[in-house]
C-alpha cells in the first residue's frame, strides 16, 4: 500500500495508468476516500498517469487530532507531488479537493498547469454553519447526519437507486475526527482574493441538483479566473463523477485535449 510519511500525517495514495504519462491528480470531497473516482477511471484516455490520494483524516491516511488548517491540506498535496516528482499536472479537485487545488495552484504553479474545480467554490458555507456541524458530529458521530448529507450529495434519481448504500457507508466509515478536522479547514478558508489572481487554464463543473455547492456558487468562483470555462451537468448532484461518470470523464478528456495535456 503506497504511503508517504510526513511530519504529522501518513498519506495513502494510489497510482494508475502509465508512470511516464501526463499526470492528472485527483482530490476528493469531504467524507469520501480516493475511491470516489473509481467510476470514471474506465472512461479516461489511456496513457495518463493518474494519481489519487486520501487527504488527512480520511480513507487509509492517518488521522491527526482536529482541527486542521487548509494550509496543512495544501502542504500535504504539495509534498506528495514533490515525493512523486510531479510537475505540470492537471489537478482535479471536488468540493474540499477544489479548495486544496486552488491553494496549491497559487502556491506551486510548477506543479499545477491546469485546474478543474468540480462542485466547489472559493468559500464554502459559513464559519457558523461548519461550527454547528462539527459540534453535532462531536456529540453524535456521522451516522445521525448521514441521510441529510446524502440529500445534499445526490440527485433525486440517485437517492432512489440501489447504489446509494455504498456511498452512505463510505461517509459513515470515515473517521469523525478527520471529518471534523477538514470541516474546520473549510470553515477557515476564503480563497476569493488568491483565486482571482490565478492565470491558468481552468474548467468548472457543477451539478444542477447539488445541495452543497449550488451551480451559481461554482460559477461565481470559476469566473474569477479569466478565460475559464463552466459546465453544468443536468440531473446530477454534488458528486457528478459518481452519478454520471461517462459524461464527467468526457468533460475531463475534452479539457485535457484543449490544454494540450494529451
Amino acid at each position: 500500500m503506497p504511503e508517504l510519511q510526513l511530519d504529522d500525517v501518513t498519506l495513502h495514495y494510489e497510482e494508475d495508468g502509465d508512470p511516464a504519462g501526463a499526470p492528472v491528480v485527483f482530490a476528493n470531497s469531504l467524507g469520501t476516500n480516493l475511491h470516489l473516482w473509481d467510476p470514471i477511471l474506465p472512461y479516461l484516455p489511456q496513457g495518463l498517469r493518474i494519481i489519487r490520494y486520501d487527504k488527512r483524516g480520511h480513507g487509509k491516511s492517518s488521522v491527526p487530532p482536529a482541527p486542521y488548517a487548509m494550509g496543512a491540506l495544501v502542504r500535504d498535496a504539495e509534498q506528495l507531488l514533490d515525493h512523486l516528482n510531479v510537475r505540470d499536472a492537471v489537478f482535479v479537485g471536488l468540493s474540499i479537493g477544489g479548495l486544496i487545488g486552488q491553494g496549491l495552484a497559487v502556491k506551486r504553479l510548477d506543479q499545477v498547469r491546469a485546474l478543474v474545480l468540480s462542485n466547489t467554490a472559493a468559500k464554502i458555507g459559513t464559519k457558523e454553519m461548519w461550527e454547528d456541524r462539527i459540534a453535532a458530529i462531536r456529540e453524535g458521530g456521522l451516522e445521525p447526519m448521514a441521510d441529510s448529507v446524502m440529500e445534499r450529495w445526490f440527485s433525486r434519481d440517485f437517492l432512489a437507486s440501489d447504489a446509494l448504500p455504498y456511498w452512505r457507508d463510505m461517509l459513515v466509515s470515515q473517521p469523525a475526527e478527520g471529518y471534523m478536522g477538514c470541516g474546520a479547514a473549510i470553515a477557515g478558508t476564503d480563497f476569493y482574493t488568491p483565486t482571482s489572481g490565478l492565470r491558468l487554464p481552468l474548467m468548472g463543473i457543477a451539478g444542477s441538483e447539488d445541495g452543497a455547492t449550488p451551480p451559481d456558487l461554482v460559477r461565481e468562483t470559476v469566473e474569477l479566473v479569466p478565460g475559464s470555462s463552466f459546465h453544468l451537468m443536468r440531473r446530477a448532484g454534488h458528486l457528478p463523477c459518481v452519478e454520471k461518470p461517462e459524461e464527467y470523464a468526457g468533460l475531463l478528456t475534452d479539457f485535457l485535449r484543449e490544454t494540450g495535456h494529451i
